[in-house]
């Protein structure tokens, strides 16, 4: 089964969430949740910089080798 590219994915969920955050029906719900969509931001663009930081780890250790 092939996968789609996971730096692809994340771009788009950070791009998604962007949009749901600005929307003008997100912004006139009487909304309250326990996890909001900055927090969901925020776990996404962590998950991106860890990706990032193992990608580069990884082309460091390849370089080495």
């Amino acid at each position: 089964m092939c996968h789609p590219d996971m730096q692809m994915l994340i771009n788009a969920g950070i791009l998604i969430l962007n949009e749901i955050a600005k929307h003008p029906d997100f912004k006139a719900l009487d909304y309250q949740p326990d996890v909001t969509i900055a927090d969901a931001q925020a776990a996404i663009t962590y998950l991106k910089n860890e990706l990032e930081s193992n990608q580069q780890s990884s082309s460091v250790s390849k370089t080495s080798i």
